[in-house]
C-alpha cells in the first residue's frame, strides 16, 4: 500500500457536509475529511468558524490516487456541484465560511485551477463570473468528529435531506463514469 502514489485536494464549496457526500463517492478518492483552512486562528471549533470571524472556510480535504481520478476531474466535479458564483454563500448558508475556495497545495494545482476557471469564464458556463478564491493552503483543521461521514451517519436530519440529494443526483447523471459504484457496460 505505501508504494500507492497520493495527493490532496482542498475545496471549499459551502457546507462540508455536502461536499464531503460528494466526494466520498468518486473512484479514486481515499478519503474525504471535513475541517477548517483559509483563516488566521489555530484550532478552530465550529461555533468560532460559523461566527465568521476567524477567515476559515468549510472545506474538504480529499486524498485521491492520481493515476484512479484526476485533479482536473475533481474541479470538474466541484464547479459542476456547487455555485460559483454567489460570493461568501450557498444556498441559505452565508458568511465567509461558505466561500467557494480551492486551497491549491502547490503550483501545479494553482495553475490548473486558474486555467479552468478562465476556460468555464470564457465559455460564460454559469452566465456570471466565477467568484471562487484561489488560496494557499497553509493549514487545515479537522473538523470536530461529529461532522465526519456527516451525510452517512445522518441522512434523515433535515438539511441532509433538502440539501444533498440534489448533488448527489447531479453527480449520479452527470459524472457516473466516475463513480466507485461504476461498472462499464457491455
Amino acid at each position: 500500500m505505501s508504494d500507492m502514489k497520493s495527493e490532496v485536494a482542498v475545496f471549499g464549496g459551502g457546507c462540508f457536509w455536502c461536499t464531503e457526500a460528494v466526494f466520498d463517492e468518486l473512484r479514486g478518492v481515499r478519503s474525504v475529511v471535513s475541517g477548517y483552512a483559509g483563516g488566521n486562528v489555530k484550532n478552530p471549533t465550529y461555533e468560532q468558524v460559523c461566527g465568521g470571524l476567524t477567515g476559515h472556510a468549510e472545506v474538504i480535504k480529499i486524498e485521491f490516487d492520481p493515476s484512479q481520478i484526476t485533479f482536473k476531474d475533481l474541479l470538474t466535479v466541484f464547479f459542476t456541484t456547487h455555485d460559483p458564483t454567489t460570493l461568501n454563500r450557498q444556498g441559505n448558508d452565508v458568511g465567509t465560511q461558505y466561500r467557494s475556495a480551492i486551497l491549491y497545495a502547490n503550483d501545479e494545482q494553482k495553475r490548473e485551477a486558474e486555467g479552468f476557471i478562465k476556460e468555464l469564464d470564457a465559455a460564460k458556463t454559469f452566465g456570471k463570473p466565477i467568484v471562487t478564491t484561489l488560496e494557499p493552503l497553509t493549514e487545515f483543521y479537522e473538523a470536530e468528529k461529529y461532522h465526519q461521514k456527516y451525510y452517512t451517519n445522518n441522512p434523515y436530519q433535515p438539511y441532509c435531506q433538502f440539501m444533498i440529494p440534489p448533488k448527489l443526483n447531479k453527480l449520479h447523471k452527470q459524472f457516473s463514469e466516475l463513480l466507485k459504484s461504476y461498472t462499464k457496460s457491455k
